[in-house]
């Protein structure tokens, strides 16, 4: 089935390439029109020559501003002076047309903005969709601001206001990086706030509609929700300290406490059961929940209480098995990200933050490494093989840290991802180790036996491979995520001699499919297709991860980005920018509302043809 028919019946042929169609009635005394594709089109397209122009004269206006940044380092510049400029002085310095230009593609783009909130869900209640079952949304990593709450005297200065999502970050990270770094890590020895030190999630919607001013991440489903009826009394944002371990997010901040709370209380003020919707790392900290709060002796729920309280779990893009971009995040500070950029832009970052720092910073979040790889060879290939392999590809994916110079300890033999999780052990801090160990597992359950056995282990919690689903056979899963973006999929490493990090991605090695260092696989350009789709494809479907037979749906999105748009359209299958594709919100609203029953699975890829290779079987 193509990705033009959403459901049985119910959506027009052109969802996918096209905002939903609005009825032309009058709301709030003005009038909602009716616009052609095409005119949209012409809309967006209309000044494309002179927004490169803009983008280019502006761009360059911005290197000076970087580059006066870092002369500082060398006394060149004085930095404070520049931060005495006010917008007027800047708008002065800038040519007349830059600024003629920004403003009409700033009213353009607002136009255009104005035009696609709310369509799809003013399409659907065209349809007689409205809402029904209260919605709950975990968000992802970068979704959810971090907020300081500190009273000491080293934390006075930001007190409630974001060192995580928001420009105050920007500012603190710029102007007092130490300070920065000093709030925005954890205790390494108990993985919780340094001394004087409080950080906490950002709650409402506010926590997570924008990451920062512009960049949108929940705010059209948010904008599409409210159209179907929902509002603060039966909609709800269960935003929490990523950075955390699961088990000390409960102990710090009791947040599977909360979420139990607040279900059962949209439950029974509605009479219905609860939509959870998550995202990315949300997925992941969701099936923990659904693990404790089952649990005697933590949540104390018991065995029926999800079947009792939850109709459906969205899994938007559910990095169930890991993101294999986590593991060199935490092994050299890097990801393609910072890879690939130009020998300038590298020494910048490295100005800005060496990679020491990073490694460092993201060692002592212990809940960024749930993201690294779960299942270790059996998922993700050996030595001469993995399951997502390319007919005509002549270097396995399997081999996941590859060296081209092995003649030392450290820079090994090219390894599997069992093997580099050794390897990341072994050339780590203790205090990480343990962080770590005492958090998570990373292997496969193969047997029915251990699974159960699984269920009264916390650190098993998060690993879909090695505990099974709750015993719900009303809950219906959905699993709607992205196909068709480049993504990590493996590395070349070299030795770093000179630096506090042993090892880099080799960055000089471009040659085939290797990309400054990084293959490239299948995926939304952040988490690879087989942690996408594998659980939601096949390991689900598999008896012992499943016993109850909880209804399993996919529905992949193609990649499809408009190039006129920078955060690809309303047909992205981007990670983050999926949150604001059409047809994702369209699915969503439907499943809120009611219809969930007619949305049909849809898939692009050949990841039933890749799970199929996954060396994980039935009980024998």
């Amino acid at each position: 089935m193509s990705e033009n028919t959403l459901t049985s019946g119910e959506s027009s042929s052109e969802h996918s390439r096209a905002p939903s169609p609005v009825p032309t009635t009058h709301r709030n005394g003005e009038p909602v029109t009716l616009v052609s594709t095409s005119k949209l089109r012409k809309l967006t397209q209309k000044r494309s020559k002179r927004r490169q122009w803009f983008i280019f004269g502006l761009g360059g206006f911005l290197g000076i501003l970087v580059a006066a940044f870092f002369a500082q380092q060398h006394d060149v510049i004085n930095l404070e002076g520049l931060m005495d400029l006010n917008l007027d002085t800047l708008l002065e310095a800038i040519p007349a047309g830059i600024v003629k230009d920004a403003k009409d593609i700033t009213r353009h783009e607002r136009e255009t903005v104005n035009y696609d909130s709310f369509t799809v869900g003013l399409h659907l209640q065209s349809q007689g969709v409205k809402a029904r079952h209260p919605v709950i949304m975990i968000p992802g990593v970068i979704s959810t601001g971090l907020e300081s709450w500190g009273t000491e005297e080293v934390s006075r200065q930001y007190f409630r206001k974001r060192l995580w999502g928001s420009w105050s970050m920007m500012r603190a990270l710029v102007l007092d990086k130490a300070s920065w770094k000093r709030h925005i890590m954890l205790d390494k020895l108990t993985g919780l706030d340094p001394p004087g030190i409080k950080l906490r999630a950002a709650q409402g919607f506010d926590a997570a509609d924008f990451f920062i001013t512009g960049y949108w991440i929940w705010s059209k489903i948010l904008e599409n929700l409210a159209t179907l009826g929902y509002d603060p009394s039966n909609a709800f944002t269960a935003a929490y300290d990523w950075r955390l371990s699961c088990e000390k997010l409960e102990i710090r901040d009791n947040y599977f406490t909360r979420l139990k709370a607040h279900i059962a209380l949209a439950k029974k003020t509605s009479g219905q059961k609860v939509v959870l919707v998550s995202h990315s790392m949300g997925s992941q900290v969701l099936f923990y929940f659904l693990h404790w709060v089952e649990a005697e002796g933590f949540g104390d729920g018991g065995p029926n209480w999800v079947d009792e309280h939850v109709d459906s779990w969205i899994n938007i893009s559910g990095s169930m098995l890991g993101a294999l971009k986590g593991y060199p995040a935490v092994l050299s500070g890097e990801m393609k990200d910072t890879a690939q950029l130009n020998a300038f832009a590298v020494y910048g970052l490295e100005k800005f933050l060496a990679k020491h720092e990073r490694v460092e910073i993201f060692r002592a979040m212990p809940g960024a490494s749930s993201m690294l790889p779960i299942g270790g060879n059996a998922v993700w290939g050996n030595k001469t093989f993995a399951p997502d392999d390319g007919s005509n590809q002549t270097v396995s994916y399997g081999t996941f840290i590859n060296f081209r110079e092995s003649n030392s300890t450290q820079s090994p033999a090219n390894l599997t991802v069992d093997e580099s999780h050794e390897y990341l052990m072994k050339n780590s801090d203790t205090w990480y180790q343990d962080q770590v160990k005492s958090s998570y597992s990373y292997g496969v359950a193969h047997s029915k036996a251990e699974v159960e056995r699984n269920a009264k282990d916390p650190r098993k919690w998060m690993n879909p491979l090695e505990t099974r689903l709750p015993l719900a056979p009303h809950l219906k899963i959905y699993c709607f995520y992205g196909v068709g973006k480049p993504t990590e999929r493996s590395y070349w490493y070299r030795e770093d001699r000179d630096a506090l990090v042993n090892v880099t991605i080799d960055t000089s090695l471009t040659l085939g499919s290797i990309d400054h260092g990084v293959v490239l696989g299948e995926g939304d350009g952040t988490v690879p297709l087989i942690s996408n789709g594998y659980m939601c494809a096949k390991g689900w479907r598999i008896n012992r991860y499943n016993p109850a037979g909880v209804s399993i749906k996919v529905y992949e999105m193609p990649h499809e980005p408009d190039r006129f748009s920078p955060r690809g359209g309303p047909n992205t299958g981007d990670h983050v920018d999926i949150l604001g594709r059409a047809s994702l919100n369209d699915l969503i609203l439907r499943v809120a509302g009611g219809k969930g029953a007619h949305i049909e699975e849809n898939y692009v890829t050949n990841i039933r043809e890749y799970a199929e290779k996954v060396k994980i079987y039935e009980d024998r």
